[in-house]
């Protein structure tokens, strides 16, 4: 796992970000510079004007050939928490080694201090090809298009396809329903990953039930007591928490999953896509490297706590079994009868 390399926001960037979300800045870059993280340059709305008619005329003359940075570039879009944005890592193959690395490595550092919940999407990009619109378009169809199959793979589909069309009968298998799987967002997928490398301890996750997808709502650090707060007492969510704790003297950080469904405060169709697409959820979730050590379903914050969760993780094994008891028999049959064989 990659590590963190301890550079942050200066005051004059931190008070940037909270006077951007206005609206009225279309775009800014940000340099890594004496160990910190500063403004190099930024970019105001022009009204009238959508995010896609000026993305060549405002990213491209942001970058220089050979100097990695990082780019915001806020979408028309709105969300509860604001305004979207995409976030470009610009890495040219031209630059430095030892650049490249301390930019990727003080990525996730900054996704934070903004906002990662803000961020929409995020796109790397080492050549000039692909920090234009084309690009950006180039990128989404990428992303949404399937790997393509090795020889062996598409084997074993064709293998499950015939599985599943055959006439039923008691040698035969059949298909189930395992859950819905709804897409995820970029930023939920970057979040994931940032996690997996020490970026985060806590990601939070909402299904958008009119687009049919799981967004990111947080992910930030925090510490186990500020773990209840995070439960909404009126709608579902699904968490993920690195617990750190120590069991039988060994350090050990376990990755837990709760889904927390607070009783009826939810409508039923809430609940049913909730716990229907958990389980395709946790999936994703493993396919992009994360272990999950232990899912929990909760209905009150209440039952989130450290001994909740180590309990959890580490379930007390009940090694002393009861010894059956044989049961009496029916009241007021009399004593047993001696039974005697004769021998004629």
């Amino acid at each position: 796992m990659s590590h963190q390399t301890g550079i942050k926001a200066n005051d004059t960037l931190k008070s940037f970000f909270r006077s951007c979300r206005d609206g009225s800045i279309r775009a800014f870059k940000i340099s890594i510079k004496e160990e910190q993280l500063v403004l190099s340059a930024s970019v105001k709305d022009k009204k009238g004007t959508t995010w896609e008619k000026g993305f060549d005329k405002i990213i491209v003359p942001l970058v220089e050939e050979n100097q990695p940075c990082y780019i915001l570039y806020r979408f028309d879009t709105k969300t509860d928490t604001g305004y979207e944005w995409l976030f470009i890592s610009w890495s040219p193959d031209t630059s430095p080694v030892r650049e490249k690395m301390l930019y990727a490595s003080t990525k996730a550092t900054l996704k934070q201090e903004f906002g990662a919940a803000q961020i929409k999407e995020e796109i790397r990009a080492s050549i000039s090809s692909e920090i234009t619109l084309d690009g950006y378009h180039r990128f989404k169809k990428a992303a949404f298009e399937p790997a393509p199959l090795t020889t062996r793979e598409e084997e074993l589909q064709e293998i499950k396809r015939s599985e599943v069309h055959t006439d039923y009968n008691v040698s035969s298998k059949q298909q189930t329903l395992g859950g819905v799987a709804f897409p995820i967002t970029e930023s939920a997928k970057q979040a994931i990953l940032d996690m997996r490398r020490n970026g985060y301890n806590y990601l939070q996750f909402q299904i958008d039930i009119e687009e049919e997808r799981i967004n990111l709502v947080s992910a930030e650090n925090i510490s186990i007591e500020k773990l209840q707060s995070k439960m909404p007492v009126n709608s579902a969510r699904y968490h993920l928490f690195t617990f750190k704790h120590t069991h039988e003297g060994d350090y050990k950080e376990s990755i837990v999953f709760i889904y927390s469904m607070p009783g009826y405060n939810c409508s039923i169709k809430e609940r049913m896509l909730y716990s229907s697409c958990k389980n395709p959820f946790c999936e994703i979730i493993s396919d992009l490297g994360i272990h999950i050590e232990k899912k929990m379903e909760v209905d009150s914050d209440s039952e989130l706590n450290e001994k909740s969760l180590y309990e959890e993780v580490h379930p007390v094994k009940n090694l002393h079994r009861p010894i059956f008891a044989k049961p009496k028999g029916p009241p007021g049959r009399g004593p047993k009868r001696m039974i005697k064989s004769q021998n004629n």
